[in-house]
């Protein structure tokens, strides 16, 4: 019951964020979008009395068609990227984008086939991905979580709380600094219409694999090396995402240590309490002895195994 109430809180409160949110980019953005639409809608009246010669309804059609295809990236600007946007390092950073779900949706297929084969595509290279991901995280674990607590807490006699707190926030320091704070000097170095703050704004995004797409990489004219700046904005992304996963696995066993899963998750009696219910209202067919279950339910509870709130108990 008390899990249920903590998880009733915890739904209120999300609800209530997500609300705020709303109102608060609803006042900031608001005002900003109604100056803007009245900006353009001077500036039509302004080209439209300048050449008399001009439809009204044509310059809509017009208008129109221009701005349903720079939806897909094209563009007709004298000042365009690239004649292509699916040459093959596009198309590469388009990939990328697709299975990280980071989808910043600039570039988009056009094609009733393109759009099957992204559907395809996705279904197996999504949860790929994550295999992928979540394998590699697992092993850097070992080398940058449970190896330095592993060590100070067993060659140095720390505290393990102590430990963990000072190492989460080395480790968010670190990402902070070689995957936002540098990378958004780089970017806003290499892109002329980048800010500092519109670089560090896509790194969020992209690592966050929001992807909003208002900031892409590699598109302004007459870039140098597009295809390698494009290539090499990928392995940022996935090592980047790598790097966030690390530091939600870290922050996620740093609270279990602390106890402070347990005031969302269930704990693991009560799962075990849920199985044995469920076990004696729906028996099965025997397949295995009554006094193997115990050792068998034991091996399935991972907080049977040694992990990294085990340390130096």
């Amino acid at each position: 019951m008390k899990s249920w109430v903590v998880m009733t809180i915890l739904v209120v409160i999300y609800v209530a964020y997500l609300l705020l949110g709303a109102l608060v980019v609803s006042n900031i953005e608001g005002p900003y979008e109604t100056e803007k639409r009245q900006e353009l809608r001077e500036f039509k009246a302004a080209f439209l009395r300048e050449n008399t010669c001009l439809n009204e309804s044509r310059l809509e059609t017009f208008l129109e068609k221009v701005l349903n295809a720079n939806k897909y990236g094209v563009s007709l600007l004298r000042n365009a990227t690239t004649d292509t946007n699916w040459d093959f390092a596009s198309a590469f950073f388009f990939a990328s984008t697709l299975v990280t779900t980071v989808g910043y949706g600039y570039t988009t297929p056009l094609s009733d086939s393109g759009k099957g084969f992204c559907i395809f595509f996705a279904l197996i290279g999504v949860p790929f991905t994550m295999l992928v991901l979540t394998a590699s995280v697992q092993r850097l674990m070992a080398v940058f979580t449970y190896a330095p607590i592993n060590y100070f807490q067993l060659q140095k006699g720390y505290n393990r709380h102590s430990v963990t707190k000072v190492h989460f926030v080395i480790m968010l320091l670190l990402m902070l600094v070689f995957f936002f704070l540098v990378p958004s000097a780089i970017f806003s170095a290499i892109e002329d219409s980048w800010t500092y703050l519109d670089a560090f704004y896509f790194c969020f995004i992209s690592l966050c694999t929001i992807g909003l797409g208002d900031y892409v990489p590699g598109e302004q004219y007459e870039q140098k090396l597009r295809s390698l700046y494009k290539i090499c904005v990928t392995l940022y992304l996935l090592i980047g995402l790598m790097a966030m996963l690390l530091i939600l696995q870290t922050f996620h066993k740093a609270a279990d240590l602390h106890g402070l899963t347990g005031l969302v998750f269930i704990p693991a009696e009560e799962q075990l309490e849920a199985e044995d219910q469920e076990q004696i209202l729906n028996p099965k067919s025997g397949t295995s002895e009554p006094s193997e279950a115990p050792s068998n339910k034991q091996q399935l509870n991972p907080s049977a195994h040694t992990g990294y709130s085990s340390i130096n108990r």
